[in-house]
């Protein structure tokens, strides 16, 4: 972030202490539950550990020494690396990522103006926008393959995806056979273990469950992913009103436990794992009992979910750039900007749901990711700020042109030309005239447009072929092309 843009904080100090004072007393006095069977192993591990074990509930509790302790061994900083090199995401250094976000199950078909449900070929074709789009800096597996059975879902979308970007992909798992498979499957692409491990190019989301609950499957994830080096999220997810207190403080002290929580246990199992500080706090519309992702109280909550991480000096997976609205439109614009630019501005490490979602984050629309890629590439270009040096003040250039004179032609002009203003692509800034002779385009139908281009040009996959004929060797009978 620019020096000249000011840090945003929604919680002042004084209140930043209070929520982190009452996550930790949860997680000392409540703390969290295991859910399902054979959590016992786990239990006698963590007790190991040093955490409170109640074996009869499958409770886990942490004391603050044990956080202090074990926070003092997560990275501070580490990097989520893209498969050439040229996307590396340097997290925990005060750089601001925008990404897309994922595993919904319909998509808006603006030929046919309705939903549909999202396909495998929907991988392919929003990894394939996002290789090509230049504000999204990161991949997370758009959508749930309807097309496939459910055997091979990890392994067919993390395949498809990786196959259409050379950007950091990132994806969900809901069990250990999953994330087996992601693993086997980057580590054939990396060319061995060593090389994955060295430079991970995929990373799994894990979560906790709300209120204070963590189901046995992500503990399985979450240890198979930390010994091998593939970097993980553990994510809080409360809703305010529903899963969590009506109140945006006791949610975020319900979901600052969580992460805490999940932060603690990946450590636990191996310490100095790369573990991003996961939240994801939301709202319920309680007038009428309707999921609102888009809400600008979970801009406002995310935001201070930024102050939460950086107070232990943790990397954050944060959540913004949601909408409730079901089409690209206006009410989709403006909740967008508004906390794309709020977790921006409170310093976000790596900001998920920024791009392509639609419907409070249960549909996308291959329009709304070029649409999200230009509001990203603004709000990147506010946060940057404006500099101030001896060459942008200008004094010998004002002086030199004088009184009454224009600038257009000067070198001065020409140099900076492109590094001071932020060109939209989509936005319409012809003249009146202009703009009715090429029909009236709006920001819809050139983004239509601009989906057409980039789709119609992509090539076939970015793998090799070889590289190809060993996954299949490795996985007999999966599709993989």
């Amino acid at each position: 972030m620019g020096t000249s843009v000011p840090e945003l904080k929604v919680l002042s100090d004084e209140d930043l202490e209070q929520v982190d004072d009452t996550a930790r007393r949860l997680l000392k006095h409540v703390g969290v539950q295991l859910r399902g069977d054979n959590g016992g192993r786990y239990l006698d591990r963590l007790q190991k550990a040093g955490a409170s074990v109640d074996k009869e509930n499958q409770l886990v509790r942490f004391d603050g020494a044990l956080i202090d302790g074990l926070m003092a061994g997560a990275p501070e900083s580490f990097t989520l690396y893209s498969r050439d090199g040229t996307n590396d995401l340097q997290l925990g250094q005060g750089n601001i990522y925008f990404g897309n976000g994922g595993r919904v199950f319909h998509i808006l078909d603006m030929g046919t103006g309705g939903y549909r449900l999202s396909l495998l070929r929907d991988v392919a074709n929003t990894a394939t926008l996002v290789d090509n789009l230049d504000h999204i800096q990161f991949y997370i597996i758009a959508c749930q393959a309807h097309d496939i059975k459910p055997v091979n879902y990890h392994l067919l979308d993390f395949f498809y995806s990786l196959n259409h970007t050379a950007k950091h992909v990132m994806g969900g798992c809901t069990n250990l056979r999953g994330a087996r498979q992601v693993h086997k499957l980057a580590s054939i692409i990396a060319g061995g273990e060593d090389r994955l491990r060295e430079k991970p190019f995929v990373s799994v989301i894990t979560n906790t469950l709300c209120p204070l609950t963590v189901a046995v499957y992500t503990l399985d994830i979450l240890d198979f992913c930390t010994a091998k080096g593939i970097p993980v999220t553990c994510a809080s997810v409360p809703m305010a009103g529903a899963t969590s207190p009506a109140t945006l403080a006791g949610t975020l002290s319900q979901m600052h436990a969580g992460a805490l929580a999940g932060m603690c246990i990946a450590q636990m199992f191996s310490p100095g794992a790369k573990v991003l500080y996961g939240a994801v706090p939301t709202t319920m519309d309680l007038r009428r009992m309707d999921f609102c992702m888009g809400s600008v109280e979970m801009a406002m909550m995310n935001a201070a979910a930024v102050q939460l991480a950086k107070r232990y000096a943790l990397p954050i997976y944060a959540s913004s750039g949601v909408t409730e609205a079901k089409r690209p439109d206006i009410q989709a614009g403006f909740e967008k900007t508004a906390s794309n630019l709020m977790v921006g501005m409170a310093g976000g490490d790596f900001i998920h749901l920024a791009a392509g979602m639609l419907d409070s984050a249960k549909a996308i629309s291959y329009e709304q990711y070029v649409i999200d890629d230009e509001i990203i590439g603004m709000v990147q270009h506010i946060l940057r700020g404006i500099a101030v040096n001896r060459d942008t003040l200008a004094f010998d250039v004002i002086k030199e042109v004088g009184p009454g004179g224009n600038f257009v032609a000067e070198e001065h002009t020409v140099r900076h030309m492109m590094d001071q203003f932020y060109y939209p692509y989509l936005s319409v800034r012809s003249n009146f005239d202009i703009w009715e002779e090429k029909g009236r385009p709006d920001m819809l139908s050139r983004a239509k447009e601009r989906v057409e281009e980039i789709l119609g040009k992509a090539s076939d996959g970015l793998l090799g072929h070889d590289t190809i004929a060993r996954i299949q060797e490795a996985f007999p009978g999966s599709r993989m092309i």
